[in-house]
């Protein structure tokens, strides 16, 4: 417990601040290494000062056109897909309950995709991307005729509506003049490549507006977490309480996709693997974020600096992993029952 006299107390899990704060140093070093390696990576020596102000000529070029964006944008986008997996699977108690999973993604990736190729200067891409995620979600509730309560009727309606979503953006991109399709190729797979300042104040104010309502969510998702009926009589409201980690959700991953495409299983294995190294329950929101910023600027720096990459897509490189993962989860649901 922290305390600041008799007027603050705050519950504090240490292992949890500990892993915290590896994950915080750990994402740094990415950072850096994400800046300084390679044949146009700043020398590691003067990383710092070129951050810091020092920056000219090639270091300069790197730093404010070719990855210091394209790292800023990466980090906000793990953190924003890390929270909305957590925020999701705390709503469903399931951790297959994730946008990945469900449609989400796909959906907003639709709404993105409608925006800036039918709708070009008439819709903003955040926009259709919201749009599009909300319609996903809509459908999967009512698809199930259970809304989020059975995770294997989520799965098939989540399926269902992520495939036709996924239908529907090919059918866009068909349908759009060829050379601005084949610039859209590598976002609708999750893309980190070409960002600019103006995406990452995109993703970084939409992170920051909503983190906040998430953290005030927390102490209530917690207690729904133990069922309706005892978070009811606590207080916590749980009806509205799953309602506003949807919508936050929802206008996370929108974000997420709006600057960056689909990335895929971020939002999936985040929060996984931020409950496995605390050992708790709830939904570990900070942590969730942390890890998902790891992960895709780790997977990003795989991408840019693997020979064999050729400077792929990082949606690609999260789709693999994740898709493995993914396995993993169905086949521990199935053997429990849960399926």
């Amino acid at each position: 417990m922290l305390t600041a006299g008799r007027a603050l107390a705050l519950p504090v899990n240490v292992r949890a601040l500990v892993i915290g704060l590896l994950t915080l140093l750990l994402l740094l070093a990415a950072a850096v290494a994400t800046l300084s390696m390679g044949r146009l990576g700043i020398p590691l020596a003067d990383v710092a000062g070129a951050v810091f102000g020092g920056a000219d000529g090639k270091e300069e070029f790197v730093l404010e056109r070719l990855r210091g964006p394209r790292l800023v944008v990466g980090i906000a986008t793990g953190a924003a897909l890390g929270l909305s997996g957590a925020l999701f699977q705390s709503v469903t108690r399931n951790p297959l309950g994730s946008p990945d999973v469900i449609g989400l993604g796909a959906g907003a990736g639709a709404g993105a995709a409608v925006a800036a190729l039918m709708l070009p200067g008439t819709l903003p891409v955040p926009v259709g991307a919201v749009a599009g995620a909300g319609l996903a979600m809509a459908l999967v509730y009512v698809s199930t005729g259970t809304g989020f309560r059975s995770p294997g009727r989520l799965i098939v309606a989540g399926i269902g509506v992520a495939t036709m979503a996924t239908a529907f953006t090919q059918y866009v991109v068909y349908a759009v003049e060829r050379d601005r399709a084949t610039a859209l190729t590598a976002y609708l797979n999750g893309s980190l490549a070409a960002r600019s300042w103006d995406d990452a104040t995109t993703i970084w104010v939409v992170l920051l507006v909503v983190a906040p309502l998430a953290a005030l969510l927390a102490g209530r998702l917690h207690i729904a977490e133990m069922g309706d009926e005892l978070a009811a009589a606590l207080g916590a409201e749980p009806q509205r309480t799953r309602a506003l980690a949807v919508v936050l959700s929802i206008v996370l991953s929108a974000g997420a996709v709006s600057v960056a495409g689909p990335v895929a299983f971020i939002a999936l294995t985040a929060p996984q693997i931020a409950r496995r190294l605390t050992g708790g329950s709830g939904a570990h929101l900070t942590l969730s974020a942390l890890i998902g910023a790891l992960l895709l600027v780790l997977a990003d720096l795989a991408a840019q600096q693997l020979p064999f990459s050729d400077n792929l897509p990082v949606g690609i490189y999260t789709m693999a992993l994740g898709g493995i993962y993914l396995g993993y989860l169905l086949t521990r649901e199935w053997r429990k029952g849960r399926l």
